[in-house]
């Protein structure tokens, strides 16, 4: 009886339906076959769609949405869709809806809340940084394949000029602008330069990890041959041979680190070799390894420290975020006080020259009536240039630092109403009667539990332990214990042109009946075909099996290599240890240093109002001796110009007062806290709870009061 061919078809059915048997083995090792949305820390995932173009810069901005890219796609509902690319969203550049809300006649009125506000949906750093959090993510979902991580950035994004920043605003408190990648600073835990480039960490050294991804592989191949005959048995000048083949492989590597291949090989061969037993022949086999690590690479603890890794650095990037909105946010206030002053600033100056022009106009009165030296109006004319002199340089600072302030607060300034706009800031500072001075042991210790910059260094230091737990196991020798289990099978049907004995008259070659396999013979003795499910039986009835287990141990004799690992693992620990202890002594000085500037600036405010008050009662009296003939009008003219700096000493004390206090929550890391700001809606780029800064109030409005009249000196006669 002649076998049947097996057509393509049936034999890549068989082999799908075996591959999503062993497929779904591994499933158990994924952490989710779905995509749940993330939380507020981590924006939605969409499925997948057509990239669509930018949005234009009149669209309205929309909350920020990442997905949760620590969780693969999922092969189901969708077979395919681990293998096609995820889109993410252009950048939206358009400003967000508040700053039109707060546009009143061309002029955009900032209270302090409505700019940290702003700041928090438009700020370019904090945008950048938010990309950092699902950047981290995909560390994640690497090291859960078995790979080791990227990294993460830990620096603060400080691109912003202003307030201290970029060489603007005078020295930062911060920071300075790095040069990590996207503009950061490096990290508590970044790698350092050296001589000669990029120095690499030994962070998450050890064995080897082996895939915990599955991997199917599959070979489909036909093949025809025609060969001559160099042999006295071939029988023939040409033999011929066409294959079919189908072979596929499973491979995946478990948390334990024991790795399991399955291989399963499928062959079909047909010849017109007169002495080949079968034609068409049918071969196939399945074998299952099993490899272990006893020593080396063994556990939990070694083989899931990229994961562990990953995880923390992810909580990394989460504080290090809160350390850009501290940072941030901390500069934006510093601006606004810098925009308060220049606003100040100019109204001391305009009222200054105001008060010297009209001096000036009596002066020229008086010159013409002859009661008055015609010196008297050349040193008027000279304060009043000066006074002009001043006050352009005040004006154009205060423009400086609106366009300061709107870079800060905005995406873009392609708006020509946003570019041309005014600031008017709408908050002025506040000096309480009584300051609110706390023990310094409070202070420290909650600059202990909140700085951002001591919860990176602690969790980087978690990492580096891990790191020394397996460097540790990797300086041990490798001794894998291996086990296997094959089985084969042949089948087909009795080649045509087989000779048996007896041989017929002519031949002088054939093939003895008795010493085919017992598997191609039926009852009778007499050979018969074995079909495509006998091939299968005899795979896994033991009809040929190879099985073993046994023992490979791999010795490095010097061990150089782990050991400098391990060593290095060690000192890292070390060094960082004591990076934690500076910093903390760091925060220490950075607390007492911002109360005690609190405390002098808190004294400066009070010196200045006090200069006030005895420069405006010196005028006041000057201008009263003049009206009586017993002062001059330089004498006047000082006491205007006394009066003046000491109003400006009191506008910068109080700016420097108040950015000493916004430097004192910094230090001690109550910032958001004292803020009342939610670092969710810095995540979302959306503000749901407006924040409330407590050392600010809205400002009085002040009707415009006419320069008071010079006093006219008495005539002589």
């Amino acid at each position: 009886m002649q076998l049947p061919r097996l057509t393509s078809a049936v034999r890549l059915a068989l082999v799908s339906v075996f591959a999503l048997i062993l497929i779904s083995f591994s499933w158990g090792q994924q952490p989710g076959s779905s995509e749940p949305q993330s939380s507020s820390a981590q924006p939605q995932q969409q499925p997948p769609v057509t990239p669509q173009p930018a949005p234009q810069a009149e669209k309205p901005a929309a909350p920020f949405r990442f997905t949760d890219y620590s969780k693969p796609k999922s092969h189901f509902p969708n077979l395919l869709a681990p293998y096609t690319a995820r889109n993410v969203s252009p950048p939206s550049l358009s400003n967000t809806p508040r700053i039109e809300q707060l546009m009143q006649n061309g002029k955009l009125m900032l209270s302090l809340n409505d700019t940290i506000a702003l700041a928090l949906e438009n700020n370019l750093d904090i945008a950048i940084a938010r990309y950092n959090l699902p950047i981290a993510d995909t560390d994640i979902m690497l090291a859960n394949a078995g790979q080791s991580t990227r990294g993460v950035n830990t620096g603060v994004v400080q691109g912003t000029p202003g307030g201290g920043v970029g060489g603007i605003g005078g020295t930062s408190t911060t920071g300075s602008q790095g040069g990590g990648a996207g503009g950061t600073t490096a990290g508590a835990g970044g790698a350092g330069t050296g001589t000669s480039g990029l120095v690499t960490s030994a962070l998450g050294a050890g064995a080897a990890i082996p895939s915990f991804d599955p991997m199917v592989t599959s070979t489909l191949q036909l093949d025809r041959n025609r060969t001559q005959s160099t042999s006295a048995f071939g029988g023939l000048p040409f033999v011929s041979q066409n294959t079919s083949t189908v072979n596929f492989g499973y491979q995946q590597g478990f948390h334990v680190g024991t790795n399991l291949a399955v291989s399963f090989n499928n062959s079909r061969t047909t010849t017109n070799q007169p002495f080949a037993l079968l034609s068409p022949g049918l071969a196939s086999g399945l074998r299952f390894s099993l490899t272990q690590p006893l020593l080396q690479g063994l556990g939990f603890a070694s083989n899931t420290r990229f994961i562990r890794i990953a995880k923390n650095n992810r909580e990394i990037s989460d504080v290090a975020f809160r350390l850009q909105v501290i940072t941030s946010v901390d500069q934006i206030e510093n601006i606004y006080w810098d925009l308060t002053n220049a606003y100040e600033n100019v109204k001391v100056q305009q009222g200054s020259l105001a008060l010297a022009q009209k001096t000036l106009e009596d002066n020229k009165k008086q010159v013409q009536i002859g009661t008055l030296a015609p010196i008297e109006v050349v040193r008027a004319e000279s304060v009043v240039a000066t006074g002009q002199q001043t006050l352009i340089v005040a004006q154009t600072n205060l423009q400086l630092q609106q366009l300061l302030m709107k870079n800060a607060l905005s995406r873009t300034l392609v708006d020509p109403v946003l570019a041309e706009a005014e600031v008017i800031p709408t908050s002025t500072m506040v000096v309480p009667a009584n300051e609110p001075v706390g023990p310094i042991q409070d202070l420290i210790n909650d600059a202990l539990s909140h700085r951002a910059e001591l919860a990176e260094s602690r969790i980087d230091l978690t990492n580096r332990d891990i790191t020394n737990r397996s460097a540790r196991n990797a300086l041990l020798p490798s001794l894998g214990l291996f086990a296997y289990y094959s089985g084969t099978g042949t089948g087909g049907a009795i080649n045509p042109t087989l000779v048996l004995c007896p041989p017929p008259p002519g031949v002088s070659f054939c093939t003895e009946a008795s010493k085919i396999p017992p598997t191609f013979r039926n009852s009778a003795g007499q050979p018969t075909n074995v079909s495509i499910g006998g091939t299968f039986g005899q795979v896994f009835d033991s009809t040929a099996p190879d099985k073993g287990i046994g023992l490979q141990l791999n010795i490095p004799l010097r061990n150089r290599a782990a050991q400098a690992t391990q060593v290095r693992a060690e000192l890292e620990y070390r060094q960082a240890q004591m990076r934690l202890q500076q910093l903390e002594n760091q925060v220490r000085i950075e607390v007492r240093n911002a109360q005690f500037a609190v405390q002098q600036n808190r004294a400066s405010v009070e010196a200045a109002q006090a200069a006030v008050a005895l420069a405006q009662q010196s005028l006041d009296a000057e201008q009263k001796k003049y009206a009586l003939g017993a002062s001059t009008t330089t004498l006047v003219l000082q006491a205007q110009r006394d009066l003046t700096q000491a109003q400006s000493n009191l506008v910068s004390a109080k700016a420097t007062y108040e950015k000493s206090r916004v430097e004192l929550d910094r230090a001690t890391g109550l910032t958001l806290l004292h803020n009342g700001i939610q670092l969710a809606d810095a995540i979302s780029g959306q503000v749901t709870q407006m924040p409330s800064v407590p050392y600010a109030a809205p400002r009085p409005e002040q009707p415009q009061q006419p320069a008071p009249a010079q006093p006219q000196k008495p005539q002589t006669n």
